[in-house]
Order: C-alpha cells, then sequence, then structure tokens
C-alpha cells in the first residue's frame, strides 16, 4: 500500500461525501428527493466521515440526528484506528 495513494482515497472519497451532504440539505429545503441516509452512512464508513462531519456541522445537516452525532465520529474513530494499524503493519510511520 502506497500512503500517497491512501490520501488521494481519502481526498476524494471525502469530498464526494461532503457534496453528497450539501445535495442532500439542499434537497431538503426544496423538498426535492433526497439521498437515503443509508447511502450517507455508507460514504461515511467507505472513508468519508470527515466529509460527513464536515457537511453535518459547516451546512447544519442532519446535525440533530442522533444517530450522525454519535454514528459519524464514531466511524471516524474506527477510520482512523484501520488507517494507523495498517500504516504500522506496512512500516510507513517508522521510515
Amino acid at each position: 500500500m502506497k500512503i500517497e495513494s491512501l490520501v488521494i482515497y481519502l481526498l476524494v472519497i471525502n469530498f464526494i461525501t461532503l457534496i453528497a451532504f450539501i445535495i442532500d440539505k439542499k434537497n431538503a429545503i426544496k423538498h426535492r428527493y433526497r439521498i437515503s441516509e443509508k447511502i450517507l452512512f455508507f460514504l461515511s464508513l467507505i472513508g468519508g466521515s470527515v466529509g460527513a462531519l464536515v457537511g453535518m456541522y459547516v451546512f447544519r445537516h442532519k446535525s440533530k440526528k442522533l444517530k450522525f452525532v454519535i454514528g459519524i465520529p464514531l466511524i471516524l474513530v474506527m477510520e482512523v484506528i484501520i488507517i494507523l494499524y495498517l500504516l504500522v503493519r506496512e512500516n510507513v510511520l517508522w521510515e
């Protein structure tokens, strides 16, 4: 695993997740088709939790729903632990 590939992936997935939260917020205001909460959580689970947190608190979207207020930070903590584990396993942190 190359660290550069991981960084690029995380930047892209967090950008996509943030855009999804913004689109869902705008659609909610206009009473249009919404992005399902399952999709928003899925994007967070595959690495987009930082984008989700930014979307929640900068754009005030899903920030009053307890499952998002608790779930997204827990996903972020889980992702950080996994990434640190992978970096330590690959000796990336010690080079």
